[in-house]
């Protein structure tokens, strides 16, 4: 946007190149600690700036006094950004304003004044993003503008460089199987494959611990009063048959990493919104639409639709799978030690 002002007096005009955004009302948000709705900005050397709406109605106003920034307001899947220029000085600054019922939140910059001589004319450029967080849209303004980490519009967490990284393997399986479902599990095919050798270990443990279970029960039932003397006998058991009682959980915990970022990655990315994969399943970024209690469409009505219950009558076919092999995982682990 570019704005011309030219000074037809006969004195010296100062001009205060300004920019804002706003939102009237609350939106409805998604409500989840993994994903950042509201005021967002990288702010100069104090960087990444993100503020709920909560946060900001108590706040009122936030302001940063910054060189080469970016602000704008966040939801899941758009975002409206202002991109002034890099070099500039700028006074960044959230807002909340209350009139009546009406609540107002505005993300606005101003920029160093311009002094306008007679008969010349003052200019001011602004740069506005408004639309879907496409990665490699987001990605593409980021490098044409050399902007500031444009690319944090997108939330990617904690775990940045597993996340990122991550989406474009998935996109890039998705191009050449021309399938986001398909895409997603020969990423976590990949994924179990890499860990494998450490699965293997945990459960090779897992499998010593089972071995042992009645030689731990004997150890309980012979000290029963004896606490440390268990303790004793367990540790001299572990050692006699080489077997680390950590080892099956130490596996698990570095993965914890990796699968949450793969979670971030289908929830936060707007590439698999309204994506289909096969059969029922017509949107891999909404819940299983099918139902138990309905016996998954073959009595006509929905129970989510009950009142005060409804909202708990919500069991898919996904989820009763991913029970089952959660139980069977389980029933594969040892039972715990008293």
């Amino acid at each position: 946007v570019k704005d011309d002002v030219v000074n037809s007096t006969s004195a010296p005009v100062t001009l205060y190149p300004f920019a804002l955004i706003s939102r009237h009302g609350t939106p409805h948000i998604e409500g989840f600690y993994i994903l950042h709705e509201g005021m967002i900005g990288v702010l100069g050397d104090q960087g990444l700036k993100e503020e709920t709406y909560k946060a900001i109605e108590d706040k009122k106003v936030a302001t940063y006094n910054v060189t080469n920034g970016w602000l704008g307001i966040t939801d899941k899947y758009w975002a409206t950004t202002l991109l002034p220029d890099t070099n500039a000085k700028l006074q960044a600054s959230f807002r909340f304003n209350q009139t009546g019922t009406q609540k107002t939140y505005q993300a606005d910059y101003l920029l160093d004044p311009q002094t306008v001589q007679p008969g010349a004319t003052g200019t001011a450029n602004a740069r506005l993003f408004a639309g879907a967080k496409e990665t490699p849209l987001v990605d593409a303004y980021d490098k044409q503008l050399n902007l500031n980490r444009f690319e944090l519009l997108i939330d990617w967490g904690w775990f940045y460089f597993i996340t990122k990284p991550m989406f474009w393997a998935i996109d890039w399986l998705f191009r050449l199987v021309g399938n986001f479902g398909i895409a997603i599990l020969l990423v976590t095919v990949m994924i179990k494959a890499i860990f494998f050798p450490l699965a293997n270990k945990s459960y090779a443990s897992m499998a010593k611990m089972k071995m042992v279970q009645p030689e731990m029960m004997a150890l309980k039932e012979r000290f029963p009063d004896d606490k440390m003397k268990q303790q004793q006998e367990m540790m001299a058991l572990y050692k006699r048959e080489k077997i680390n009682p950590v080892a099956g959980c130490l596996p698990i915990l570095i993965q914890i990493p990796v699968f949450f970022a793969l979670y971030k990655v289908l929830f936060v990315t707007i590439e698999m919104r309204h994506a289909p994969f096969f059969g029922w399943i017509k949107d891999l970024s909404a819940p299983d639409p099918t139902n138990l209690f309905n016996l998954f469409g073959l009595i006509p009505f929905d129970p989510t639709q009950l009142p005060v219950v409804g909202h708990f009558l919500v069991l898919g076919v996904w989820p009763i799978i991913m029970g089952i092999t959660m139980w069977v995982q389980m029933k594969l682990n040892p039972a715990p030690p008293d």
